[in-house]
């Protein structure tokens, strides 16, 4: 779903701020398996060092927050703002494959010149990305809209749904094409990127385990499709950033950051 910008921007004074912005954004549940009217306790959180929970989301950045299990989707509700992350709680009923997943409303943000090649870098801009910036002579800025999407699963119940391979049609995602609560150390799983509902070739992404502070980055084929090799057992975070030219006055760039969190069980 597009979502117009413009006049939530207006409110907003840019901050300033070095790469540091690019932390990761993701979210988790306190347990990815459970028994049908089990509580499920998500917690949502920035950070470098995944899957440390380390600074808290603020409610009023919540565009929406949502559940889909056995077809049906609703609201999971208002989050409560911790030390470390904001949480919510969810209650499913029934049984499937929970898909939990937040968008956050668009932000503003500029990044002093200086720090602009290093953040391009953590992102791995696309070079058509590099060049416009370089070009962009003396008096250049970087302002840059940016929106976060963040994804995970938890299985309720003894269950073979198969909903987590249906898009959320969130702006931008990672789609499972294996099923991403039956994974075991030595697996392999498939995920497809994509952007408003279409796949997204080429696309850079990052990939990190639990203890793991640098991670890999893999790009996607032609068909937006990317594979990862799950050699640990524990969280895993899947992590990617679409950069592109802004369409609006406020800012010279746009992006969409998008995060989906697994649990790789011992084999």
């Amino acid at each position: 779903m597009k979502r117009a910008v413009g006049a939530t921007l207006l409110s907003l004074c840019p901050l300033t701020a070095g790469p540091a912005f690019a932390h990761d954004t993701w979210l988790t549940p306190d347990h990815w398996f459970v028994s049908a009217g089990t509580v499920v306790t998500l917690d949502m959180t920035s950070g470098m060092a995944f899957p440390s929970l380390d600074h808290p989301i603020d409610a009023d950045r919540v565009d929406r927050a949502l559940c889909r299990l056995a077809g049906k989707t609703s609201e999971i509700g208002q989050g409560r703002k911790k030390d470390r992350s904001l949480q919510f709680t969810v209650s499913p009923e029934g049984v499937g494959t929970a898909t939990l997943w937040v968008d956050l409303r668009p932000k503003l943000i500029e990044l002093k010149p200086e720090d602009v090649k290093e953040y391009l870098d953590e992102v791995d801009a696309a070079e058509a990305i590099r060049k416009g910036w370089e070009g962009a002579g003396e008096q250049r800025r970087w302002r840059e809209i940016y929106t976060k999407h963040s994804k995970t699963f938890a299985r309720v119940g003894d269950t073979s749904d198969r909903s987590w391979a249906e898009p959320t049609m969130m702006a931008l995602e990672f789609v499972p094409e294996t099923d991403p609560t039956r994974l075991r150390v030595g697996d392999e799983l498939l995920v497809r990127v994509m952007k408003n509902g279409a796949t997204l070739p080429g696309f850079s992404v990052g990939i990190v385990h639990a203890g793991d502070p640098h991670g890999i980055l893999r790009k996607t084929d032609a068909d937006g499709r990317v594979g990862v090799h799950l050699d640990v057992a524990g969280p895993w975070l899947l992590r990617g950033t679409e950069l592109r030219k802004s369409s609006t006055s406020e800012a010279e760039w746009e992006s969409d950051f998008t995060t989906l969190t697994i649990e790789v069980r011992p084999r």
